[in-house]
């Protein structure tokens, strides 16, 4: 089995964060939302992981995934020269898979569970594909399936106006039978059969599966969270930090560090308190100011700053600002 990666996206529900950086490469508890995922997959046997990379600042993830991890799996990163949508990207990795089973993990999605039991459940299931779905309260603005006996799926519908189901697609999908989702997607393609939005849907080449007799199953997982936006970007962040409460940084002058907190290198912190739940990058530089449940981005620098549940991008330069911010790279705020 193949890790198939999209991670082509705009990221334009974290913007400004994403004006310098591609989604994936958004830092969270001391590394990029990527390396978290990277992580979670190194504990399982796949080897072999298909990132799929825009055509701008995909540099950025080609970089970071083969230094950091290129001694744990083989690369491949096809591009999508054009943003057309889910299933135009994963399209995009039918050279490299093959027909190997992949696992198509979404590159803003964080399963605080891994994914070794959703493998298995796969696995046990004997299905063509199956989809991870959770039940939500607003089904509308997911993809959202309806299931028949034993969690078999009979229809899968990209954010429904009335929809007949609550269990929303979670952004977790096992496939078995890679050339019929390549082929149901080479379909809309060549057709120019677009769905929601104007772009090519998974969603919809999952449904001509389906209509196709394959055996589609719905596995139910939990514990995941939405990276892509701002707010639960700094709940994972909380959360991964109780997790794994890194070690005190040592670079602290006349100030107070509440753990959980991570410290990148080269991290000034004076008169200062910092923590807790806060994530600062490497080169940042931190005086006179509070900060708690933060990312504070690389090279950043906050003066005189009290910051709560905000996001401070790479070069920032904060002063004098009692607020909740969302600044973005090179970004320079002084109130």
């Amino acid at each position: 089995m193949k890790a198939v990666i999209p991670a082509a996206g705009e990221g334009t529900r974290l913007y400004p964060q994403t004006h310098t950086k591609p989604k994936a490469m958004v830092r969270v508890a001391g590394k990029p939302i990527l390396g978290h995922l990277l992580d979670q997959l190194a504990t399982t046997e796949i080897d072999s992981v298909v990132i799929v990379v825009g055509a701008q600042r995909g540099e950025q993830i080609i970089d970071y995934a083969t230094e950091a991890y290129g001694g744990r799996f083989s690369f491949s990163f096809p591009e999508q020269t054009v943003a057309r949508g889910l299933g135009h990207g994963i399209y995009q990795a039918r050279g490299p898979v093959g027909e190997e089973p992949m696992l198509v993990v979404l590159g803003d999605m964080l399963f605080l569970d891994g994914y070794r039991p959703f493998i298995e459940a796969h696995r046990e299931g004997e299905a063509d594909a199956t989809i991870g779905v959770h039940e939500v309260d607003e089904p509308q603005h997911y993809g959202v399936v309806e299931l028949g006996g034993g969690m078999r799926i009979e229809r899968l519908v990209e954010k429904p106006v009335n929809p007949r189901s609550n269990y929303a697609i979670s952004g977790l999908y096992a496939i078995e039978d890679t050339a019929a989702l390549f082929g149901a997607l080479e379909t809309l393609i060549e057709t120019e059969t677009t769905g929601t939005g104007g772009e090519f849907q998974l969603t919809d080449a999952l449904q001509r599966m389906v209509e196709r007799g394959s055996t589609v199953r719905a596995q139910r997982v939990s514990n995941w969270y939405d990276c892509g936006r701002p707010e639960p970007l700094l709940d994972v962040n909380r959360i991964l930090l109780d997790r794994r409460n890194p070690d005190p940084p040592e670079n602290v002058t006349d100030s107070v560090v509440v753990p959980p907190v991570d410290i990148g290198e080269n991290v000034v912190i004076e008169s200062s308190i910092v923590g807790p739940h806060v994530s600062v990058d490497k080169g940042a530089e931190i005086r006179e100011s509070i900060v708690e449940s933060s990312i504070v981005g690389r090279d950043a620098t906050l003066t005189g700053a009290h910051l709560e549940r905000s996001l401070v991008g790479d070069d920032a330069d904060v002063r004098d600002s009692p607020a909740r911010l969302n600044v973005g790279p090179n970004g320079d705020l002084n109130l």
